[in-house]
């Protein structure tokens, strides 16, 4: 018994064991930290819509230039952390997001506003390729499934913002309440940061036929023109779901405050409802895939979130549209993750980035497209394209049930 309490200590004790969980909490605060100036972003997009007097499509090319700004920094973001490394990158976009999130309010008009938002997705997209990187190195140490717990804080930020958002949305003008998010921003960043800054990535040995989360090639591997092509399908699956989630986050209160009359308190709470889901569903997600497996994981989640986007996006009361946009949100929130550790197991970290790339394209391309499509006809009818791509990331989940096995 003596020599067992030993064991223990020590293994309680590992100073290794000790930093990867040390890493795991700092990154788990800055994908918090994302999710949290985002959603507050979101949820002032119609007061931010009504003071530069801009159309549905006037919004959508402004929100055009958050897609631009994040599409161009993803592309040289992994060589930035190639060269000073994904944890001091991921800190300095962690300073830069939350000072972008001011600026909004200070637009007087829809090309103002594009401008803007050109920094703020610039700053968007830098911390998700880094944070992501830095989380794809701390799974592969760890050996377990855990990416869905990084996106989990991603989805708990998020519902946190909006609902403060939606409860000081009344009370404060947006240009006090985003700066309310730059201050907040900051503080979580100077607390999260010295962890990142002290200690490097953790590096981990390549494991053939490794399980999810753990690494099937190494950094340097050269993946072969099939590989490749996998990887392109799993960033295919992460695009069609993240455009639901992008659709949601810049639309969902704008269609219950003016389709449906809702209170703008009340269409707030939209996107928090849909966030409070995709938490829920990405805290079980580690038993979720330890239960169904991947396959039924993406497959079951499509499914399940064409059917809540049907029903959120024509439901003709806010009650009934908020239980689809629950719905949705549980359908959702494990497909990226899992396409995300599917392209890691063919390609290794570089394939990871590869389809996050993709996914993060999908979800900052859906509110421009959305908006086109609200102009040319209705919201509704355009949130509807939420439910097609969730019912064909089913479809090509299936289609690939058997790639990737082997790394």
């Amino acid at each position: 018994m003596p020599t067992l309490n030993k064991l223990r200590t020590t293994a309680s004790d590992d100073p290794h064991t000790a930093a990867l969980r040390r890493l795991r909490i700092a990154l788990t605060a800055f994908f918090a930290l994302d999710g949290f100036v985002f959603a507050g972003w979101v949820v002032r997009i119609p007061s931010i819509k009504e003071q530069t007097g801009a159309s549905a499509s006037d919004l959508g090319l402004a929100l055009l230039g958050v897609s631009a700004g994040a599409v161009v920094t993803m592309t040289s973001t992994g060589r930035l952390c190639r060269r000073y490394g994904s944890h001091a990158v991921t800190v300095a976009c962690g300073v830069l997001m939350p000072l972008s999130v001011a600026l909004p309010p200070l637009a007087g008009s829809p090309l103002a506003l594009g401008a803007v938002l050109l920094v703020f997705g610039a700053a968007y997209g830098g911390i998700n390729v880094a944070m992501n990187s830095a989380a794809v190195d701390l799974v592969r140490a760890l050996r377990r499934p855990v990416m869905p717990s990084f996106h989990a804080a991603f989805s708990l930020g998020g519902m946190i913002g909006a609902g403060l958002g939606g409860l000081v949305a009344a009370h404060l003008s947006p240009a006090r309440h985003l700066l309310g998010l730059t201050v907040v921003g900051l503080l979580i960043t100077a607390a999260a940061a010295p962890t990142l800054l002290r200690h490097p990535a953790p590096a981990t040995p390549a494991i053939p036929d490794a399980p999810v989360g753990a690494s099937a090639a190494p950094d340097s591997a050269r993946p072969g023109r099939r590989s490749r092509g996998i990887v392109a399908v799993f960033g295919l699956i992460a695009l069609c779901t993240a455009y639901g989630e992008g659709a949601l986050a810049d639309w969902g209160a704008l269609h219950l405050q003016q389709d449906l009359g809702a209170h703008p308190g009340v269409a707030a709470a939209g996107y928090s409802v849909f966030a409070l889901a995709m938490t829920v569903g990405r805290l079980t997600g580690t038993t979720l895939l330890e239960r169904l497996g991947r396959t039924r994981t993406l497959v079951l989640g499509g499914a399940t979130a064409a059917v809540g986007m049907l029903l959120g996006a024509l439901a003709p009361s806010v009650g009934v549209t908020l239980v689809g946009f629950t719905v949705t949100g549980l359908g959702l929130a494990n497909i990226f993750p899992v396409a995300i550790e599917r392209a890691g197991a063919l390609a290794g970290p570089s394939g990871v980035a590869a389809a996050s790339t993709l996914g993060y394209g999908g979800m900052l391309l859906g509110p421009p497209a959305i908006g086109f499509m609200a102009d040319w006809f209705s919201l509704p009818v355009a949130l509807t394209s939420v439910a097609a791509l969730a019912a064909l990331s089913a479809a090509i989940g299936y289609a690939v049930r058997n790639a990737g096995a082997r790394g």
